[in-house]
């Protein structure tokens, strides 16, 4: 369990990810470029094997923004996607509406 307050610490943001690429040598991993209105990072997601490209690029999901940067594939990640398993142990997505603003925190 967590407290109330460190829960309140967690910033999770609506990024529109607006370009997505292979990683050369790595056959689970994208390279996402996302906006989140302030300012564009890179996060590196291990989506590959549930998604094509072109399913992730142009739509607005749901990230874990303050997340401290980690290196995945010698590239640093600066955000986390936010993805649960199902039943069939494929990955889905948290895709935010359309009428929700990148940038936007989750309240």
């Amino acid at each position: 369990m967590i407290s109330f307050d460190e829960w309140q610490k967690i910033d999770l943001r609506v990024g529109f990810i607006e370009k997505v690429e292979e990683i050369e040598g790595k056959d689970k991993l994208y390279k996402m470029i996302v906006d989140f209105e302030e300012e564009k990072r890179v996060v590196v997601a291990g989506l590959k094997s549930f998604f094509k490209k072109e399913e992730l690029e142009n739509k607005k999901a749901v990230f874990v923004y303050n997340l401290a940067p980690i290196k995945l594939a010698g590239i640093d990640s600066q955000a986390m996607i936010l993805a649960a398993k199902n039943s069939s142990g494929e990955y889905k997505v948290f895709f935010a509406d359309e009428s929700v603003k990148k940038g936007t925190k989750l309240e």
